[in-house]
């Protein structure tokens, strides 16, 4: 990306992050265990937390971001006493490394999803066209995808966008952002025209009349296996939490949206 590109973006990520403050970065609760947990996972997170609450398992402090952030944060120490990651590979970085209790445990498989704008042409063009040819016939100004350097949705959407001719095609107008949601920001302002996000956040209720979506295959990129890890000397809290998104009903919630049971079930769209 050249450097006005680079200048564009962070402008535009700026600009996002003022106007719509609904997918700010965290959910506070004073003395509360501090869970860091990647950003795809606000919608399903959020409504466990209340569920855990209304249940007497008390109130839980939740940080979203980039998994890649969160987890090189964890490696240096920050006081996070839980970790759910949107790949499975850091976790088993952060146990190799002594900083988490392994192995953990999968929450399952995560997808991604075309998005535009609801009144937007381009989800139903890539649905009677498909993704690689609706994207060449659009005049795209501006295509969001988290940054692939740090979080692992972005990484993936890097993936299928080379698999289907559409990175170098794209080139400069992609818009890169810090986290996945904050892509999904980029789209829901008008900053960018479409992108390619987390299922799972894109298809979070809140956003039914905002958001036009199409998932897309799991075959076009490597699995993203999201697993929940306990970082050594957690807190009881933490671990009452841990046990909570092990439930039946936490299972469900997960699966509502979208996170595939590793090894069962068919991901939407696929």
């Amino acid at each position: 990306m050249s450097g006005v590109r680079a200048a564009v973006a962070h402008a535009l990520c700026m600009l996002a992050a003022l106007l719509l403050p609904s997918l700010a970065p965290s959910v506070h609760a004073q003395g509360a265990p501090r869970i860091a947990a990647a950003a795809d996972l606000r919608p399903a997170l959020t409504q466990l937390a209340a569920e855990f609450r209304r249940a007497g398992g008390g109130e839980v402090m939740i940080t979203f971001g980039a998994s890649g952030t969160l987890s090189r944060q964890l490696a240096q120490g920050a006081p996070f006493a839980l970790f759910l990651s949107a790949d499975e590979q850091l976790v088993f970085d952060l146990v190799r490394a002594g900083v988490a209790e392994g192995p953990g445990v999968a929450l399952g498989v995560g997808q991604l999803a075309f998005v535009a704008r609801r009144g937007s042409p381009l989800a139903g063009e890539v649905r009677r066209l498909g993704l690689a040819a609706a994207i060449q016939r659009a005049q795209i100004e501006h295509f969001a995808i988290a940054n692939p350097a740090h979080a692992p949705y972005g990484a993936r959407a890097a993936e299928v966008l080379r698999r289907t001719g559409l990175w170098d095609r794209l080139g400069g107008r992609l818009v890169l952002g810090e986290t996945v949601s904050q892509a999904l920001e980029f789209v829901l302002s008008g900053n960018a025209q479409c992108g390619i996000v987390a299922y799972a956040l894109a298809s979070d209720p809140a956003l039914a009349g905002r958001l036009d979506l199409v998932p897309l295959p799991q075959s076009w990129h490597r699995p993203l296996v999201q697993r929940m890890v306990l970082i050594k000397r957690a807190d009881p809290g933490a671990r009452r939490f841990y046990a909570f998104l092990q439930t039946p009903a936490a299972r469900r919630v997960f699966a509502h949206y979208g996170l595939v049971p590793p090894g069962g079930g068919a991901a939407r769209g696929g």
